[in-house]
């Protein structure tokens, strides 16, 4: 069944124990692991409004179905960062991304391909009905195809329960505080904010991933 977009608001988690959708999950972590049935847990939490944490390529991000807007402010508030700068949309392939922008001319889209997947955002043209509260103050919108195992299957997770397979990726952590790149890390900083963890190793990258403007190509983050 196609979750609804109008979801109630998803009950706060206990750390230890997790229910969603009737079924109760166990991690010493506090989190639901990344095992199939983990992930489609995670899925499923996403298509009721959840806001959830889980590994990417160098640090722990929160994330949320794009769409969803109750749940991206919450993201919002949970790390007091300012809906005017805009959010980074990750997805497993880039047609999960793909209904958020306006085309680029096929010879600069294959040159952004190219480095998909990967820890590489690029910042391309936002259609129109691109919401806000994703792209903040710009005309364009933060994407990458990921290229960590687990950030990319839960994607794929969400497509096949038929969500859009693109979700929310900010780091895990207050705007004042430096990124996590653990799931006790998360706990401690955040607490049970996350209604759901995804506990699972982040990647082997040294700092967030890349932005370029897709445009001109140019670095706007190292």
């Amino acid at each position: 069944m196609r979750p609804s977009r109008r979801s109630p608001e998803p009950r706060r988690l206990d750390a230890a124990v997790q229910t969603i959708g009737g079924r109760t999950v166990r991690d010493r972590s506090g989190g639901v692991g990344t095992s199939a049935h983990a992930l489609r847990t995670a899925a499923r939490a996403v298509g009721a409004g959840a806001v959830i944490a889980y590994p990417t390529e160098a640090v722990y991000g929160l994330g949320c179905d794009p769409r969803n807007a109750p749940a991206v402010r919450r993201i919002l508030a949970i790390k007091g960062r300012d809906e005017s700068k805009g959010l980074i949309l990750i997805a497993a392939d880039f047609s999960a991304l793909a209904p958020f922008l306006e085309p680029l001319d096929a010879d600069r889209m294959a040159l952004i391909q190219a480095t998909w997947p990967g820890p590489n955002t690029w910042l391309l043209p936002a259609r129109p009905e691109t919401p806000r509260w994703l792209t903040g103050a710009h005309d364009t919108l933060a994407v990458r195809v990921t290229a960590h195992p687990v950030a990319a299957a839960l994607c794929r997770a969400w497509r096949r329960i038929g969500g859009s397979g693109a979700l929310v990726s900010t780091s895990a952590n207050l705007s004042s505080r430096p990124p996590v790149r653990t799931a006790l890390g998360v706990r401690l900083q955040l607490g049970d904010a996350p209604s759901l963890l995804v506990s699972g190793p982040c990647g082997g990258a040294d700092r967030p991933s890349v932005i370029r403007d897709g445009r001109s190509g140019r670095v706007l983050r190292g």
